[in-house]
C-alpha cells in the first residue's frame, strides 16, 4: 500500500534533468557549497559542484559541472564543462559544453560555449560566443596503420 522502502519516484532517475530542477546531489560525486559559506580565491576541483553560498575569485572546473543554485552568489570568471545558473552570476563563463540559465538566473558577463539555453525569466547582459566543437577523431582501419609501420621500418633500415 504505502510501498516502504522502495523509491516512489522512479520517474525521475531515469529522465533527463531540466532546466530549473535540481538534481539529487549525492555526496560522492557532487561537492556544495552551502548557502552561509562565503569563499575569496581560485576555486577547483575534480568533481561536480553546487554553489550556494558567495563566491569571489575564479572557478576551475575544466571536466566537471557546476551548478550555480537560487541561492548562489558568485562574482567570478568560471571555466566548467557544462553550467546552470539559476542564481546571480557576475563574471564570464567559459564551457566546453551546455551553459543553461533558468527562470530567476542573472548574469552579467560574456558566455562563451558550444550550446545555450536560456529560460524565459532569466535575465543575461553580455555577449554569446558560440564554437563549433571539435569534430571527433576516427581511428584509422588497421590496414591504414599496418601500411603505415611498414613504411617507417623501411626509412629506418
Amino acid at each position: 500500500m504505502f510501498k516502504k522502502g522502495q523509491d516512489t519516484d522512479s520517474s525521475a532517475a531515469s529522465s533527463p534533468l531540466r532546466i530549473g530542477e535540481q538534481q539529487r546531489i549525492h555526496s560522492k560525486n557532487v561537492s556544495v557549497i552551502g548557502p552561509t559559506l562565503v569563499f575569496k580565491g581560485e576555486l577547483s576541483a575534480d568533481e561536480d559542484l553546487v554553489i550556494e553560498g558567495t563566491i569571489e575569485g575564479t572557478i576551475a572546473h575544466h571536466k566537471k559541472n557546476l551548478t550555480i543554485g537560487k541561492e548562489g552568489r558568485v562574482t567570478a570568471d568560471i571555466h566548467a564543462s557544462s553550467v546552470l545558473v539559476e542564481g546571480q552570476l557576475n563574471g564570464d563563463i567559459h564551457s566546453d559544453g551546455l551553459v543553461s540559465l533558468a527562470k530567476g538566473a542573472m548574469v552579467i558577463g560574456n558566455i562563451y560555449c558550444t550550446r545555450i539555453v536560456m529560460e524565459d525569466g532569466a535575465q543575461f547582459n553580455g555577449k554569446i560566443e558560440m564554437t563549433i566543437p571539435a569534430p571527433l577523431k576516427i581511428a584509422p582501419e588497421p590496414e591504414e596503420v599496418e601500411e603505415e609501420f611498414e613504411e617507417a621500418e623501411n626509412l629506418t633500415a
